[in-house]
């Protein structure tokens, strides 16, 4: 399978989701249900038709429609290497009876004509051997009859047809169709062929369903912030003015209280060994009286709430606490 099928390699992609919109802006058109033939063209080579029209289909099967992809595009068709099937036979082989490749007439059954995909509900009919008359065989009876039979095989019938600035073949098939879809490139479609091409359409008789965009440059940041498939990770936001248990707030004052005092009885005396010998005495004195003394004589606030010179204030006071504790140690030796 291709890389251009995104919307199936790649189903929760931005770009995926844009094709899926199209779609859902067709079925909202499609309000009396008779909508059964699509048109895809656009004005020159190279503006993204067909990789518009694969990717399209490919959104349908997913949406649990029956597609069937007719590569219409007899001159230079492309969907049978999107889809990587065999390019015949085709439908050029199907209008015309004959393979050109063998020399032989070929059969008129309808399904040596449909082959499967990797797609699940979606079919396809490439183009097949290159005509001399390509726009002779699309307004023969024969493909307005396959229309038909097509229409009652599946839900949906698209059909990838040709640029109508070079060529008059998609010109010729938006009469026979239910609606039509015109793709244009970013910066590369110019506004008078856009409108030359609009306006043949309807001179014809044909209905234009609307006009694809392709090609808009998308910077890497804004594609990975899409909205639900971007990986930009969120935080809870913390509560506030929760009130805590008595004994949640004595624990957390005891930790913080011991948590600062060891961090600055590392940075006062740190290859000391006197000092290392009195911390090991003052850490078993701790652990049995000092929590609810220290408690008692240094009042703490929760910690959000802490500023700079109270945090000051609060070193002062364990240096004080500590060296009045030492006197008295030294006092009982």
């Amino acid at each position: 399978m291709k890389k251009e099928l995104i919307a199936h390699r790649d189903p929760k992609s931005p770009v995926s989701e844009v094709f899926r919109t199209l779609r859902t802006n067709i079925q909202f058109m499609n309000t009396n249900n008779k909508l059964k033939t699509l048109l895809v063209t656009s004005t020159l080579p190279g503006e993204g038709k067909s990789w518009v029209t694969a990717n399209l289909a490919v959104t349908f099967a997913q949406a649990g429609k029956k597609v069937i992809l007719v590569d219409a595009d007899m001159r230079k068709g492309r969907q049978y290497t999107i889809f990587e099937v065999s390019p015949r036979p085709g439908l050029s082989n199907y209008l015309s009876g004959f393979d050109s490749s063998t020399g032989n007439e070929i059969s008129d059954d309808l399904a040596d004509y449909i082959q499967d995909t990797q797609v699940p509900n979606l079919y396809i009919i490439p183009a097949g051997n290159i005509p001399p008359n390509p726009s002779e065989l699309l307004i023969s009876t024969k493909m307005i009859s396959l229309l038909d039979r097509l229409k009652e095989l599946c839900d949906i019938v698209i059909v990838d047809g040709t640029p109508c600035e070079l060529v008059t073949d998609s010109i010729i098939l938006s009469r026979i169709v239910d609606s039509t879809v015109i793709v244009t490139a970013h910066k590369q479609t110019k506004k008078d062929d856009l409108q030359k091409i609009v306006t043949n359409i309807q001179n014809v008789g044909g209905k234009i369903a609307g006009i694809v965009l392709n090609k808009i440059p998308v910077s890497v940041k804004k594609y990975e912030q899409s909205y639900y498939y971007g990986s930009t990770a969120m935080t809870a936001p913390r509560p506030r003015n929760t009130r805590s248990s008595p004994s949640s707030r004595s624990t957390s004052r005891t930790t913080s209280v011991q948590t600062k005092r060891e961090e600055m009885k590392r940075r006062v005396r740190p290859e000391n060994p006197q000092a290392n010998r009195y911390d090991q005495e003052m850490n078993h004195n701790q652990n049995e009286e000092q929590p609810k003394s220290l408690e008692n004589n240094i009042k703490i606030e929760s910690s959000e709430n802490i500023s700079l010179e109270k945090t000051t204030d609060i070193l002062n006071q364990i240096n004080a606490y500590l060296d009045e504790e030492k006197k008295n140690l030294s006092n009982k030796s």
